[in-house]
This record gives C-alpha cells, structure tokens and sequence, in this order.
C-alpha cells in the first residue's frame, strides 16, 4: 500500500511543479512561495478547527489532527527550517551559479537520501528496487547534464565558493528532509506534523517575504492585490497539500522505505516532462523522452520489487 500512496504523492507533485511553473510566468517567485504556504496554511486549518471542536465527529475519519506536545512541536518547527533552509540555499546558489552547474548538482539529492536511508534506517533493498533507483536516479541526472556543462562549471568564477557552499548546504538539508520525515512519521501522527509543520512555515515565509521587501513593505502589499494567475496558486497548495499528506501517510508503514518513496516521489519529474514537450514546445524532445523513458522504467522495477 506504501508503494502506491508514494506514486500518488509523485502525480500530485508533478502537478504541482506544472502549477508553479505556471503562477511563475508573470509573478515573482517570493510571492508565489509565500501566498502558496499561507493558503495551504488555511485549508489546513478547517480539520484543524473541527478536530478541535468536534473531536467525535472527525476522530474516525482520515483527516482528524491529534494534538502534539512541546517536543513534538519543536520537531515540527525543526522540520520547517530545514525545508526552508533547502529552499533558501537552493534559490542562492541558482541566482549566482551557471545552471548548468546547479541542476545536476541538486539531481544527486536522492542519491544522498539513499545513503543515509542504508545509513540510518538499515533499509536493504533487493535487485528489482536497486535497479529501479538506479534507472530513476541515473535518468534525472544525465537529464540534469547539458552540453559544455564541464567547460561551465571551470569557467566560473572560483571566487564564488560561498555560493558552492550554499549549493552543497540546500542538497544536504534537502536529504536531510527526507530522511527527518521517516523519522517524524515513527513518532508522530502525520496529519498534526503537516498541519503544524505547514502552519510554522507559513509563519517563517511571511517573516521572509517582510524582510525581502522591507524597503517598500506598503508597496509590496499592494502590489499583492494585483497578483496574477491566483487560481494556478491555490492549485499549487492543493496539490502540495495532497502530496504531503499520502507521501508522510506512505512513510508511516513500518514496511516503507524512504530510498524507495523519495525516489518515486523524483520520479513525478515526468509529468513536468510532458507537459513541457506536448504543450510547451519545448526543444531537446528526443532527450526528454529518452529520460521519461528511463525514469518510467525505474518506477516500473521499483513497484515490482516493493510488491
């Protein structure tokens, strides 16, 4: 069942990229981050509510939040950092680094969570699922690659290592992320750690985004009003939301693995790749379904060998 809820949490967040890419075309992205996590905050908030107030109607059903004490709230806020510290490092380093460099750097991320999964969790995987990740993992990477991507990354500017240090940091918090997540669902329930983890990181953005325009914060806001494509970002937090919440769900089975469900999670990447090639036109076809097709084939040896 793990197996299955990880290729549903993979369609979501391929839908999800489409709608970011979208709401991206003509907003900037810190607004798009933050007005995201606050909607996805206030869908959150409505079982939330009635967990609260109606604890006997919403105890049997999926979408009931137990409460959480203190320390499982300071794991939460702990997950909201790391998630934000990937983003934050990630969004750094690709604004100062060619990226030609930066894209197949962040495509070893599941290669990092497969070592700390060995690592951490003792997870052993059999022929069929390390074939699958390999396939997967192998795909998006060589994607990643573009022609004189080498010759790029030596003709940067060596006077940048501070933004190769902030790539190095958003790939490890990033595996780091997946890793903590495994962690988390052992301990606690996985709707309260999304709910509170969501609130917490919507409380962290808005912070962000006042600082980031704290020069011109009345401008700023007003410029909100004016935000394009808003129905493309409640999309992105639907789709999120859905994501998180089988994704966490999946991890939850004490016979899940998260080598296994992140790299299928990765593998979503190829519902970006077709809507680039059938509606976007986008160049380079023949390489992008060679790497669908690699990827489609490591998903297919991944769900044989997690049967």
């Amino acid at each position: 069942m793990w197996t299955v809820l990880a290729f549903v949490s993979a369609l979501c967040l391929g839908f999800y990229d489409i709608s970011k890419k979208i709401a991206l075309r003509e907003n900037r992205v810190v607004d798009v981050l933050m007005i995201s996590v606050c909607v996805s905050s206030l869908f959150l908030s409505i079982p939330l509510i009635f967990s609260r107030l109606c604890p006997e109607m919403m105890l049997g059903t999926h979408f009931y939040v137990p409460s959480l004490d203190g320390t499982a709230h300071a794991y939460t806020i702990l997950k909201s950092i790391i998630v934000l510290s990937s983003w934050f490092f990630g969004y750094i380093s690709l604004k100062h680094l060619p990226i030609s460099v930066v894209s197949p750097m962040q495509a070893t991320r599941p290669m990092w969570t497969l070592v700390g999964a060995l690592l951490l969790f003792n997870e052993r995987l059999n022929g069929w699922q390390w074939v699958g990740i390999l396939l997967a993992i192998g795909s998006i990477f060589v994607f990643s690659f573009r022609r004189k991507t080498i010759s790029n990354a030596l003709s940067t500017n060596t006077n940048n290592k501070y933004y190769y240090i902030c790539l190095a940091f958003a790939i490890i918090s990033g595996a780091c992320s997946g890793l903590y997540d495994k962690y988390l669902m052992r301990q606690y329930d996985h709707n309260a750690v999304q709910v509170y983890y969501t609130f917490y990181q919507a409380i962290m953005m808005l912070i962000a985004w006042a600082v980031f325009n704290r020069k011109n914060i009345r401008l700023k806001i007003a410029d909100l009003r004016s935000i394009k494509k808003i129905g493309m970002i409640v999309l992105i937090s639907l789709f999120l939301i859905v994501s998180d919440n089988v994704y966490m769900l999946a991890l939850r089975d004490p016979d899940s693995m998260i080598a296994v469900v992140s790299t299928i999670r990765r593998g979503g990447a190829v519902i970006g790749f077709a809507y680039g090639l059938l509606f976007l036109k986008e160049p380079d076809s023949v390489r992008k379904l060679c790497c669908m097709g690699g990827i489609l084939a490591g998903l297919v040896c991944l769900a044989m060998g997690s049967m």
